[in-house]
């Protein structure tokens, strides 16, 4: 049995309603279900679910629908709507001591002091508030995804001149005056600046700095597009500049993946210029040119963090490429585990949440294996060209792909528990996370 139920003008963030569709999921004789707005991407989804019905034709953004395939001797629409009610009681319940403002301009009037929205609601109407932000004097901290590469230019060229930030789309970690927005984790202030097109190999590079006991002044995203031909790095030179008068940092690392050629050339020639030394991990990219701009190039992202940490203690700033323990202690690890596999055990599998960490593990094993994975370092090696999975896998599973109608597998890691299901069997040999 398909149904679907309508709720007119009954708005909720998507991040919610994707979680409830998972815990109404667990209904004994539900197949399928989506709890979402009426938006064209969630209409599509439900499309391609095999799952739309009259009742959703017609319907607005604002209006919230339930969508279900379920065994109707074991479960009822009833008995679906009854669960989402109840989920939704839990969801105001956890909530119901804070403030929650139906608009940008109401939130201003409550928070008069503010400088800095975060904004995460869908991204056909990202741009729009944005937009509005920018013109009230805010800095933009855009989760939302999904935004037209135009707005998104049209945008950081605002900001610029204004003078203001405006991180993102897709951007998910940044830590403003030791405050973590987003993704970011809780780590110390210090005298290192950050600015990243990468939201994992920021948060990886924060992480480590913090545990050899370093930490930032300012952390700043740019969105994954930032250092594209069409943005030209334009949050990405605002946040370098930055760094640069700022008083309390001290050391400047950069990480993203390899720019496009022109936003790189723009990047070296800042570094030139800065009168602060500056480590870039450029995943993949080329050492030699950074080493000629004056920079320090890195091998990974712990090679990052801890050529920082040195340049911060005065200390000798060397490559790292290995284990914190020896030789031989690694290699009794590896001879104890691959004693244990059995025959037909030969193939790995990564199930990484970012395509930092993704591309880190393939460029370190492609050197010598052959990795598949949906956002592989060449074309020979996609995913879609491998058969029946008779080979090296490693996913990043919060591609646009993974998360449609989803949340982000940082933020509910079923994506991952179910691809450990389909991808994780007894010819797998490895699994990295």
């Amino acid at each position: 049995m398909i149904k679907a139920i309508v709720k007119k003008n009954a708005y909720n963030d998507s991040v919610t309603l994707m979680l409830i569709s998972r815990e109404v999921q667990k209904l004994d004789g539900v197949e399928d279900v989506l709890v979402g707005m009426g938006t064209e991407l969630n209409l599509n989804l439900v499309k391609t679910m095999d799952m739309f019905v009259p009742e959703l034709e017609g319907i607005s953004p604002n209006d919230l629908f339930i969508a279900a395939r379920y065994d109707e001797s074991k479960v009822s629409m009833d008995d679906i709507v009854a669960a989402f009610n109840e989920e939704m009681n839990k969801k105001k319940e956890s909530g119901s001591g804070d403030y929650q403002p139906p608009t940008l301009s109401s939130a201003l009037n409550h928070l008069r002091d503010a400088n800095m929205l975060v904004l995460s609601i869908p991204g056909e109407y990202a741009a729009e508030e944005a937009e509005n932000a920018l013109r009230e004097g805010l800095n933009v901290m855009m989760f939302s995804d999904n935004v037209k590469i135009e707005d998104e230019l049209r945008l950081k060229k605002m900001a610029v001149d204004k003078g203001l930030l405006m991180m993102g789309p897709d951007c998910g970690t940044a830590i403003i005056n030791g405050v973590p927005l987003c993704f970011a984790n809780v780590v110390r202030r210090g005298k290192i600046g950050l600015v990243g097109a990468s939201g994992t190999g920021t948060q990886e590079i924060t992480v480590l700095v913090h545990q050899l006991g370093q930490g930032f002044s300012q952390v700043i995203g740019t969105g994954g597009r930032d250092l594209s031909e069409e943005i030209g790095g334009l949050m990405m030179v605002q946040g370098i500049q930055a760094l640069m008068k700022d008083p309390a940092t001290e050391v400047i690392v950069l990480v993203s993946k390899p720019p496009a050629a022109s936003v790189e050339q723009k990047i070296y020639q800042l570094v030139k210029e800065s009168g602060k030394p500056v480590v870039i991990d450029f995943i993949g990219g080329d050492a030699e040119a950074i080493s000629k701009a004056g920079a320090y190039p890195c091998l990974s992202l712990e090679d990052a963090a801890r050529k920082t940490v040195a340049l911060v203690k005065g200390e000798e700033v060397v490559d790292f490429d290995g284990f914190d323990a020896g030789e031989d202690e690694i290699n009794q690890i590896i001879e104890k585990s691959v004693a244990k596999l059995k025959p037909d055990q030969k193939y790995l599998r990564g199930l990484y949440t970012g395509g930092t960490l993704t591309d880190e593990a393939i460029k370190y094993m492609g050197e010598s294996h052959d990795i598949y994975s949906n956002i592989p370092l060449s074309p020979d090696k996609d995913i879609e060209l491998l058969e029946n999975n008779q080979g090296h896998i490693c996913l990043d599973l919060g591609e646009d792909q993974f998360t449609r109608g989803r949340p982000h597998p940082m933020i509910d890691p079923m994506t991952r528990s179910e691809y450990f299901e389909s991808t994780v069997d007894e010819s797998t040999a490895i699994v990295l996370v």
